[in-house]
C-alpha cells in the first residue's frame, strides 16, 4: 500500500473523506511539483531515463522535501515527447534528454529562470511557448476525461482519492438507488464511445432489468484499430476512473462481478490497472461488502489474443468464456444474454472513464457538451501528414477543419491535404472540401464513416486514395473471423479487384463489380466488422472516383504511389555523378560515369525509392 495508506480497509464512507483530507494536506508541504510524462510514446523516447536523472539532481541538490515528482500517464502531445510540467508556473518543457535534467533543476528550480532551449517551438508561429496551457494542441481542447492523467501516478491511489477519485462512489452508495443512477446517465446522453454509440444508460436500463443471475458487467479494452491508442492511454494513465466508473455501473445494474477485456499487447496498462485493483481491494473499494454499503464486487483481468474481432461485443464474450472469439447473431443481445448466458453490459474504457465526472457534475453538466444527439466529449488519436499529432478530447460536434488545422497545425511542408480517414479500418475516407462536417455519430454515418473508436488519419496530395482503400480491406481480411461466407469471401473478392486496379489491369466493369460486392457486405454480414468493413472502399469511390477511373483508364496513379502504375527517371540537369544513388540500388538497376548523369534500368528497377531517398540533389524524380 502507498504510504498514507492505513493499515486496514477503509471500513465506511467517512474513512475514505478521512483518508483524502490527510493526503491533500500532506501534497501542502511541497513547493514545487514536477510532472513527467511516463506514457507508452514517451516510454519509446526513454523518458526512463530522463527520470533517473532527474532523481538524482534532486537528491544531489537536497530538494527531496521541496519537490514532488509524479509520474503519469500519457499527457498526449506524444511526439514531443519525452515531456514534463512544472508547477507552479504551468511551465512546459519537451523533447527532454538526461543531460537537460541539471540545467532544468539548477535554472528552472534554483534560480526561478526558463531553460528557453527546452521549450515548444508552435509550427505555425514559429514562437516558443512557456505554458502548457497556451499551447495551441491543448488550448482548443476540452480535456476532461484526458486532463486528469497528468493529476496522478497511475500506480498510486492516493493520487486518485487526492483528486476527488471516488467521491462519485460514495455518492452513489450514500444517496443515490441504482434506477437514479440509470436515470441520471440516461439524461446525461453519454453513447458508447467504442464505436456503435448506444445510449449508455439504456443499456444499463435493459441489462437490469433482464432476467438471470448473477449479472456481469465488462469493460472493452481491446482496441485493434491501426493507429489508435485511445483506450490504452486511459488504461495507463488513470485506471482508477475506470473502476470507479464500473463499480457505479454495477451497482445500478445490480452485478457483482466484473472484467476487462484487454489485449495483451498492451502491458503496461495491464500492469497499471492490475496494480489499481489490487490497491482499490486493499482500500476496501473493491470486494466484499464496499465502504459498509452491503453492496459487493469485484473486477478481473482478461488478456485477449490480439484478434481485431474480439472488439465486438459477442465475440469478446466468447474468447472470455475461453472459446474462439467469433461473434453470433444479435439479438438476443449480451444486455439479455451475454456471458455464460447471463445478462451482460459492455461498455469501452472511455465510456466507464466518463461516469464518475456525471455522477459528481450531474448529467445537465455533461449534456450541455457536444450536440443534440452526440453528447459530451470524445478522445481521438489524431495522426498522419500533419504538425501536430497525438491524443486529443474534444466535444462532440467540433469540425473536422478545427481539429485538422487548429489542433493538428495543419499539413507538413505546405502540402495540401487531401482526406481524413476516421473511424479505423472500418470507416470511411472524407474529402477536404467536406471539413466543416462536425464530427459526431449521426453526421460521419452520413457521410458514409463513423466514429468508431476514435482514430483521426490525416492524408495529404501524396495519398492514392485506391492504395488506402486497399490498405484497410487488407486489414479488415487478416482480421475477418471466417464464420460467415459473405464477410470472408466477399472481402477477398474485393481486394483482388482493388490489386487489379492499383496494378493497371482493372476495369470499369470489375469497378461495377466493386460496389454491388461492397453493398452487398453490408446488408448481408453477420457482425459490424462485416458490415462496416466496405466504407474505405465505397467512401474513397464516391469522394475520389476520378483517381479510379485514372487508375483505370489512363493506367497512372495521380499521387504516384501505385508501384505498376510509376517509374523513376533522373533528371538531366540536375544530377551531378555522384555516384550515391548507384551504390544505395540494391538491384544495380542504376549505371553512369563519375560526375557523368546516370541511367535507371526501368527493367531493373523494382521502385523501391531508396536512389530518391539518398539522393540529396532532388535529381531522382517519379513519372
Amino acid at each position: 500500500m502507498s504510504s498514507t495508506a492505513i493499515e486496514k480497509k477503509l471500513k465506511t464512507i467517512d474513512d475514505l473523506i478521512k483518508l483524502r483530507k490527510e493526503i491533500k494536506e500532506k501534497n501542502k508541504n511541497y513547493e514545487y511539483l514536477i510532472t513527467a510524462c511516463s506514457g507508452t510514446g514517451c516510454q519509446a523516447a526513454e523518458c526512463g531515463l530522463v527520470w533517473q536523472a532527474l532523481e538524482k539532481e534532486i537528491e544531489k541538490n537536497n530538494l527531496k522535501q521541496k519537490i514532488k515528482l509524479r509520474k503519469t500517464g500519457c499527457h498526449g502531445f506524444c511526439e514531443q515527447g519525452p515531456l514534463m510540467i512544472i508547477d507552479p508556473g504551468n511551465i512546459f518543457y519537451c523533447k527532454l534528454k538526461p543531460e537537460d535534467t541539471a540545467r532544468i533543476i539548477q535554472d528552472t528550480i534554483i534560480n526561478g529562470k526558463i531553460v528557453e532551449d527546452l521549450l515548444y517551438i508552435d509550427p505555425v508561429s514559429n514562437k516558443k511557448i512557456e505554458k502548457e496551457c497556451d499551447i495551441p494542441f491543448y488550448k482548443t481542447q476540452n480535456r476532461n476525461i484526458l486532463g486528469q492523467n497528468k493529476l496522478l501516478d497511475p500506480m498510486n491511489i492516493d493520487d486518485y482519492i487526492s483528486i476527488n477519485g471516488y467521491t462519485a462512489l460514495e455518492k452513489v452508495l450514500k444517496s443515490m438507488k441504482p434506477d437514479e443512477i440509470i436515470d441520471e446517465v440516461k439524461k446525461s446522453g453519454l453513447r458508447g464511445r467504442g464505436g456503435g454509440g448506444f445510449p449508455t444508460g439504456k443499456k444499463w436500463e435493459l441489462c437490469r432489468k433482464s432476467n438471470g443471475d448473477p449479472k456481469y458487467v465488462i469493460c472493452n479494452a481491446d482496441e485493434g484499430d491501426p493507429g489508435a491508442y485511445m483506450d490504452r492511454s486511459v488504461l495507463e494513465g488513470n485506471p482508477h476512473a475506470v473502476i470507479e466508473g464500473m463499480i457505479i455501473g454495477s451497482f445500478a445494474i445490480g452485478a457483482q462481478h466484473g472484467y476487462v477485456y484487454v489485449r495483451n499487447e498492451y502491458p503496461l496498462a495491464v500492469k497499471h490497472l492490475q496494480k489499481a485493483i489490487t490497491q482499490a481491494e486493499e482500500y476496501g473499494l473493491l470486494g466484499e461488502n464496499i465502504l459498509n454499503s452491503g453492496f459487493s464486487f469485484n473486477i478481473k483481468i482478461s488478456r485477449g489474443g490480439g484478434a481485431f474481432v474480439c472488439g465486438e461485443e459477442t465475440g469478446l464474450i466468447a474468447s472470455i468464456e475461453g472459446k474462439t472469439g467469433n461473434p453470433r447473431v444479435k439479438p438476443p443481445f449480451p444486455a439479455e444474454l451475454g456471458l455464460w448466458n447471463k445478462p451482460t453490459d459492455i461498455n469501452n474504457v472511455e465510456t466507464w472513464a466518463n461516469v464518475p465526472a456525471i455522477i459528481n457534475q450531474g448529467s445537465d453538466w455533461f449534456s450541455k457538451i457536444g450536440t443534440k444527439e452526440s453528447k459530451g466529449t470524445k478522445i481521438f488519436a489524431l495522426t498522419g501528414q500533419i504538425k501536430n499529432t497525438g491524443l486529443i478530447e474534444v466535444p462532440m460536434g467540433t469540425t473536422l477543419r478545427k481539429i485538422i488545422y487548429d489542433i493538428g497545425g495543419g499539413p507538413l511542408d505546405n502540402k495540401k491535404i487531401k482526406a481524413v480517414q476516421t473511424g479505423g479500418p472500418s470507416g470511411g475516407c472524407i474529402p477536404e472540401s467536406m471539413f466543416d462536417l462536425p464530427v459526431d455519430f449521426e453526421e460521419l454515418t452520413k457521410a458514409g464513416s463513423m466514429v468508431g473508436s476514435g482514430g483521426i488519419v490525416v492524408m495529404d496530395e501524396d495519398s492514392c486514395m485506391v492504395d488506402v482503400a486497399k490498405y484497410f480491406l487488407n486489414f479488415i481480411l487478416d482480421e475477418s473471423c471466417g464464420k460467415c461466407s459473405v464477410c470472408r469471401i466477399g472481402t477477398s473478392r474485393m481486394l483482388e479487384i482493388l490489386e487489379d486496379i492499383t496494378n493497371g489491369c482493372g476495369t470499369m466493369e470489375q469497378l461495377d463489380l466493386l460496389m454491388e460486392t461492397a453493398e452487398t457486405i453490408q446488408i448481408a454480414s453477420l457482425c459490424a466488422l462485416g458490415k462496416t468493413a466496405p466504407n474505405p472502399v465505397l467512401s474513397t469511390i464516391k469522394y475520389f472516383k476520378d483517381e479510379y477511373i485514372s487508375h483505370i483508364k489512363k493506367k497512372i496513379c495521380p499521387a504516384k504511389v501505385c508501384r505498376n502504375l510509376i517509374k523513376y527517371e533522373i533528371v538531366d540537369n540536375k544530377c551531378t555523378g555522384c555516384g550515391v544513388c548507384l551504390k544505395a540500388c540494391p538491384h544495380k538497376a542504376i549505371s553512369g560515369e563519375k560526375k557523368m548523369t546516370h541511367i535507371i534500368d526501368i527493367n531493373k528497377c523494382t521502385k523501391c525509392g531508396i536512389c530518391k531517398e539518398q539522393c540529396k540533389f532532388d535529381a531522382i524524380v517519379v513519372v
